[in-house]
């Protein structure tokens, strides 16, 4: 999973690599990349044109539905790198909390490569019987009766972020759900346009402002705001959430937990497909000589393909895909803020991440996490949430320590050893930033100051 502005930001570099696009192979840079909002022209002004332009289309046929079991969904978006799958997307439902909340997976694909994550939508069911949905996936005749199934009408659909593949499906299943509420994240944007929210089949939406008490969940459900329109040319946001009946915290990309094993919902075609020894591979393999063998569907390759995912996604052009075995352990199985979020993001505004990260553990004592990829629920407290946070203390050239208990200073001295990634590995990353920054793409600034 890129972070929302690695694509936004990323778009020049991308744009120069027509390899990538010509060999599905070819895939070090690749990610579920966010903010690639260009769309295609509406056909024609009528109101359902638009979703079927700018957040895809689902067929509710006959055929379609018997066929692959309603798992037919249209996505060919986000030029010029469309998400996939492009026809077919299976949706798995979990129970996080009983009776209270529920996970809803599917593949995210970066559509032309072997890269693959998954993509989550959560639904949590309200005192008054209604259910309040976070990052809506792809409506999908499947995924809209696992919704039906829980027996409960959908009050309200919330967009918490600006970032392009959770705000492409929010349009097609506000219409699945025509009574339902609509909030989004402020300062909705996309690139190389700025276009209305109408473009993607958002009609009469609301808009999530900082600690609002006035929303009509403010007494179940807690919002925090992270707005940083100074990262470069476009901004960063993100709404967090607080359930406070369960004590869990809900964020969209500022931390992810990458699992072990892959999630059940990537196909094993793009696990294997992944584990091919393709051009990425010949080029990020540190001079050592590839073999060219076919690959056996088996555990061992379908690892290796998870493996190679994670990096490109983290990195974007990790240091040697030959062999993913140590760079992925260690960044697997620990609660992490992603390199390209860290690199592009908050390492730009450090004091703006700081407040917003202060105010959350300071008013919120979770003691599980809800992010919208990789692994979730993930069991953490405010002390391990503070602890992916430590590299905030080099920037700011202060203690991050904002309670100075025994744990909050352990968890800091922990999470600052464990927010150094792999100097190999960030490379790539490092010279895209500096790329960025020297053609204006991204401020080189320190919480609105100059470097």
């Amino acid at each position: 999973m890129a972070a929302a502005i690695a694509s936004s930001s990323a778009k020049s570099t991308f744009f120069q690599n027509p390899t990538f696009l010509r060999d599905p192979s070819a895939n070090s840079f690749g990610g579920s990349l966010k903010g690639l909002c260009l769309q295609q022209r509406p056909r024609n002004k009528s109101r359902d044109s638009f979703g079927l332009v700018v957040a895809s289309a689902n067929s509710s046929s006959n055929n379609s539905s018997s066929s692959n079991g309603g798992r037919f969904y249209f996505n060919f978006t986000g030029f010029p790198f469309p998400l996939g799958p492009f026809l077919n997307r299976t949706t798995s439902r979990t129970e996080a909390v009983k009776g209270s909340i529920w996970l809803f997976e599917q593949e995210q694909a970066l559509g032309f490569s072997s890269v693959s994550t998954n993509i989550r939508m959560t639904v949590i069911k309200l005192k008054s019987g209604g259910l309040w949905i976070h990052a809506p996936i792809a409506p999908t005749d499947e995924c809209i009766q696992l919704v039906k199934e829980l027996g409960a009408p959908v009050e309200y659909i919330v967009l918490p972020t600006f970032a392009y593949e959770h705000k492409i499906f929010v349009g097609p299943f506000s219409r699945k759900f025509p009574r339902a509420q609509v909030w989004v994240a402020p300062r909705q944007w996309s690139w190389p346009l700025n276009l209305p929210l109408e473009f993607f089949g958002i009609f009469r939406s609301k808009t999530l402002k900082d600690e609002d008490l006035s929303t009509p969940w403010a007494d179940e459900i807690e919002q925090k705001v992270l707005s940083s329109p100074e990262v470069g040319i476009g901004p960063y946001v993100e709404v967090a959430f607080y359930h406070k009946r369960s004590r869990t915290l809900l964020v969209t990309d500022a931390v992810i937990f990458v699992p072990k094993q892959p999630p059940k919902c990537i196909s094993k075609e793009s696990l294997l497909a992944s584990a091919k020894n393709g051009l990425a591979v010949k080029i990020l393999s540190k001079g050592k000589q590839v073999p060219n063998e076919p690959v056996v569907d088996n555990s061992m390759n379908r690892q290796k393909g998870w493996e190679r995912m994670v990096l490109q996604i983290l990195f974007l052009g990790p240091s040697n895909l030959l062999e993913p075995n140590a760079s992925f352990a260690q960044m697997s199985q620990k609660l992490i803020v992603s390199p390209i979020v860290k690199t592009l993001v908050f390492s730009k505004v450090p004091e703006k991440v700081r407040d917003w990260i202060d105010r959350i553990t300071r008013d919120w004592n979770f003691k599980r996490i809800i992010p919208a990829h990789f692994a979730g629920p993930i069991n953490a407290n405010r002390s391990t949430f503070l602890a992916a946070f430590a590299f905030l203390d080099d920037l700011l050239g202060e203690r991050y320590v904002t309670r100075p208990t025994v744990s909050l200073l352990f968890a800091s001295l922990m999470g600052k050893a464990g927010s150094y990634f792999p100097p190999d590995d960030m490379k790539t990353l490092s010279s895209l930033d500096q790329f960025l920054v020297s053609v204006g793409a991204v401020k080189k600034t320190v919480s609105g100051r100059k470097r």
